[in-house]
């Protein structure tokens, strides 16, 4: 019978030889990538390591909180961003008295504002075409088409019949 300590002593073996391995493979990739950025001439701005040149996607990146990306941490390796669920290590030591203030990591911001997206949403100008039916039925154009619209529109009658 295998004991918990070999199984471990095979998977550090294991856990080396797979570190070996993805060493050699990403030296083989990084010397390919650099015969094709030679053979092509590339530049970074191209790559998307540049300034101006990078696409607004690759030049935005991620949003992260700070550079490790964590908020809140215990300073024990327990890392939290403040997104999703709060950590077991987290609940538990909020329910033994402590703050959250105690787990802010030196320079991470507070709390984000909302995005300015939403407040735009929700100015937006009302449709100056709305459609109504017989029926009551009305759509102002935008979105999908109600069941009821499609239907008139299958019986022969047009949008500018239905403007009003």
């Amino acid at each position: 019978m295998t004991t918990y300590a070999q199984i471990q002593k095979k998977i550090a073996l294991l856990q080396r030889q797979a570190d070996s391995l993805r060493d050699k493979e990403v030296a083989g990739v990084i010397d390919r990538i650099k015969v094709a950025i030679s053979h092509y001439g590339l530049t970074a701005q191209q790559l998307g390591f540049g300034g101006s040149g990078a696409s607004p996607k690759a030049a935005r990146g991620t949003r992260k909180s700070t550079a490790t990306g964590s908020r809140y941490s215990d300073g024990a390796g327990g890392e939290w961003s403040g997104r999703g669920p709060r950590p077991r290590w987290l609940r538990e030591a909020l329910a033994a008295g402590r703050s959250l203030e105690d787990f802010r990591v030196s320079g991470a911001p507070a709390k984000a504002a909302p995005p300015a997206r939403k407040a735009a949403r929700a100015q937006r100008r009302p449709s100056s075409v709305v459609y109504r039916d017989d029926a009551g039925h009305s759509w102002t154009g935008r979105g999908p088409q109600p069941r009821w619209l499609k239907e008139a529109l299958a019986q022969g009658k047009t949008l500018s019949e239905l403007a009003g």
